[in-house]
Parts: C-alpha cells; sequence; structure tokens
C-alpha cells in the first residue's frame, strides 16, 4: 500500500506508478536557489496528476505566509472556511462573496491541489525538522508551479469522432527559509534629553 502518489521524500530518488507512467519524484534541479541554504528546506513534485492552473492559484495564495499559516489555510480550504482567490486564469470561475476576504472577486475551493500542496509543505516541514531548523519560524520565499507535458486519453463522439482528453499535470517546487527578526542593538537608541 504505502503513501498517496503525491506524498513523497525529496531526499531520495523514487519512482511511484502513477496510470500508466512513472513520477520520477527526487532530487532535482530547482529553478532558484535560496539566498541562505544553511537556512533553508526545499520540496518538489513533478509530474504531479493535478491541475495546472488550480494549482498554481492555490500557491499563489500561499505567498508571503509563514510555513504553519500556509499550511492552516489550506487546510481551512479544504474545510470551506477560507477559499483560493483566483487572480488569474479566472474564465468560467464563479463569483462568491467569501473572495471579498482577498480583495478579488472569483474564488474556488479546488481540492485535490490543496491536498497535494499541503503534503508537499508538510513533506516541507519533515525537511525542515530533519535539518534541525525552527519550523515554527519558516516562511515560505519561493512557490513556483509549472507546466508538465500532458497525458493523452480519448473521448468518444458522435458519428463515430474521436477528440482528445488531455490531462494538465504540472511541477511544484517550494523553498523556505526561517525569518530572522532584525531586533534594532543598542547603539541605535535614540537620546531623548534635551
Amino acid at each position: 500500500c504505502g503513501p498517496p502518489p503525491f506524498l513523497f521524500s525529496v531526499g531520495s530518488s523514487l519512482q511511484v506508478r502513477e496510470g500508466n507512467a512513472y513520477t520520477n519524484m527526487g532530487r532535482g534541479n530547482y529553478s532558484k536557489e535560496p539566498d541562505n541554504p544553511a537556512k533553508s528546506a526545499k520540496a518538489r513534485g513533478t509530474n504531479l496528476r493535478v491541475h495546472y492552473k488550480n494549482t498554481r492559484e492555490t500557491t499563489m495564495a500561499l505567498r508571503g505566509k509563514t510555513l504553519q499559516e500556509g499550511m492552516r489555510y489550506l487546510e481551512q480550504v479544504l474545510e470551506h472556511k477560507a477559499a483560493i482567490p483566483f487572480r488569474r486564469h479566472t474564465g468560467g470561475i464563479g463569483r462568491h462573496p467569501q473572495a471579498k476576504m482577498y480583495n478579488h472577486i472569483n474564488c474556488r475551493w479546488p481540492k485535490k491541489s490543496c491536498e497535494v500542496v499541503l503534503g508537499l509543505l508538510k513533506n516541507l516541514e519533515s525537511n525542515a525538522e530533519g535539518r534541525g531548523l525552527d519550523v515554527s519560524a519558516m516562511k515560505l520565499t519561493h512557490l513556483q508551479v509549472q507546466q508538465a507535458p500532458k497525458q493523452r486519453r480519448r473521448t468518444y463522439r458522435a458519428h463515430g469522432r474521436i477528440n482528445p482528453y488531455m490531462a494538465s499535470p504540472c511541477h511544484i517546487e517550494i523553498i523556505a527559509t526561517e525569518h530572522e527578526d532584525n531586533v534594532p542593538g543598542a547603539s541605535t537608541a535614540v537620546d531623548t534629553t534635551d
């Protein structure tokens, strides 16, 4: 049995059978390296069978959040207590008053994308713990979703015709860095005496 295909270990090279294709999960090249690699943790997934557009909007909603805030937010989306605002891919996306929280009008609750990204965040958390980093101080610094090669199926139409029935998988990479609070030192104290 084992974990679902979207939960995996980044430290080892591992292949998971997903449908008719093998998904390569393991070490790989990231589009960006963290500024401070000693204080950072990474997680990525390739050829994940979740819609690219939904996953892109889901990860963009996590920008600027800490790791714990991001995980809490995605769990609230799964419970429909929060929503994912759709800002770029808005064709056919309905309006909902819950989107007012994000100064927008279009939102959805993409269940599968949230589950996959939440699995990556949990993997990122365990990678950070393995490196001895403070998980409560981790801030999501790099979130990227790219389109993967489309997967092809077919659907049968009237009058003996066949049309493509394509899947739009994606690659996801996330980097979190331990956030340091900059506290002013004693040398910057202001003298108030006249």
